[in-house]
Parts: structure tokens; C-alpha cells; sequence
């Protein structure tokens, strides 16, 4: 059975998303967070002590959201012939395009951390980043077998920024003058391509 504190976390967490998500980590103010949630500032103060705390919550579960599916299933990815491997990892880097939930508002978050970088959030993605770092340098590795460590993180750095560029301007690609079409063919036939183009610029010149 939830307990009651647990709901209260609950609600607190889902106004903070909407809210971060809105307006950014500087405009959204603990008020407007306790006000959505319908909560006191004590509660806030109890389950994440203070805003700083709950805004780290908030971007540990927006990155973990994007993230654990592919590291949960890292081993059969693994599995997989590394063409098939690196289809995967780039259809699933590019499922936000097609979501309407929890998870574009978490894309919305780092949006705003783009143009308005926090200490938070540079703290947090030293903490949380390593392990999918690492499952994107093993997957190029597969490639680039002969390469240094240096030039694997910056060719997994180059094959996520192939997908996120897409997903962190969606709502732009959408209009004029690219039109960008956000339904399950046309965001598979992008991962296609993607694919396609990354495989050949991660396979090393006869």
C-alpha cells in the first residue's frame, strides 16, 4: 500500500516536472511548485530539502527515463551483430520524438539546461552520464576497434549528437522549412537513415 508521504512525494515530483519543464529552473519559483502540487513548502523542504534537492530529483529521473531501457538491455544489445546493435541504440535515442508524455517534458528540461546551464544539472551529468557513456563507447568500439579511448568517447559523443539534435529541436523541425513528420513510419525511416549514415561514418576507410 503507498503511504501518504509517498503520494505527496509523487505530486510534488510531477508539478516540478510540468513546471521545470514550462518556464525553466531560475522562473519556476517553490511557490508555483507548491501551489500545482498542492502541498506545503514544509513537504518540499522534507522530501528534497529545498529546490536545489528537488530539481536534482527531477533531472536524475529525467536522464535515467532516457537512458535505463538501453542499459537494462545492454547485454542483448551486445548480442547483436554491431549494425543491428547501433540501429537500436539510434532508434531508441530517437523515441522522444514520437512521445507525448513525461518524457518530452523531460526533453523540455534539458532544453532549458542548454540555454540556461545550472550547477545542478553539470554536477548531476558527471554523476549519472558514465554508464551510458560507456555502453555508447562500447558500441562504437565495435567500429573502431584500433582506436584510442580518446577518439572512442568523441565518436560516442559524435553518434549521440546524430540523434539528440533532432530531439532537442522538435518542435522547430516540425515547421517550415524542414516539416519533419512526428509519426512512428517517419521517425522509423529517419532512424533508418541515421543508421545508415553513422554506420558509414563510423567504419574506417579501406
Amino acid at each position: 500500500m503507498t503511504r501518504p508521504s509517498e503520494i505527496t512525494r509523487e505530486r510534488i515530483m510531477k508539478a516540478a516536472v510540468r513546471l521545470f519543464a514550462e518556464r525553466g529552473y531560475e522562473a519556476t519559483s517553490v511557490r508555483a511548485i507548491v501551489a500545482k502540487a498542492r502541498v506545503n513548502q514544509a513537504a518540499i523542504n522534507y522530501h528534497f530539502a529545498g529546490k536545489d534537492g528537488l530539481y536534482r530529483d527531477v533531472l536524475r529521473a529525467a536522464f535515467r527515463a532516457l537512458t535505463e531501457h538501453q542499459l537494462v538491455h545492454a547485454a542483448e544489445t551486445k548480442a547483436m551483430p554491431r549494425e543491428q546493435a547501433l540501429g537500436e541504440f539510434v532508434r531508441h535515442q530517437l523515441r522522444p520524438l514520437i512521445a507525448r508524455d513525461e518524457l518530452s517534458r523531460h526533453i523540455r528540461i534539458f532544453n532549458w539546461e542548454s540555454v540556461r546551464p545550472t550547477q545542478i544539472f553539470h554536477q548531476l551529468l558527471s554523476e549519472e552520464a558514465a554508464p551510458f557513456m560507456g555502453l555508447a563507447v562500447d558500441l562504437v568500439r565495435r567500429f573502431l576497434p584500433d582506436a584510442d579511448r580518446r577518439t572512442l568517447a568523441v565518436a560516442a559523443v559524435w553518434l549521440i549528437g546524430q540523434c539528440s539534435v533532432f530531439v532537442r529541436n522538435r518542435e522547430q523541425l516540425t515547421g517550415p522549412p524542414v516539416a519533419l513528420a512526428l509519426d512512428e513510419s517517419a521517425v522509423e525511416r529517419l532512424a533508418q537513415l541515421l543508421s545508415r549514415w553513422a554506420i558509414a561514418g563510423l567504419t574506417p576507410a579501406p
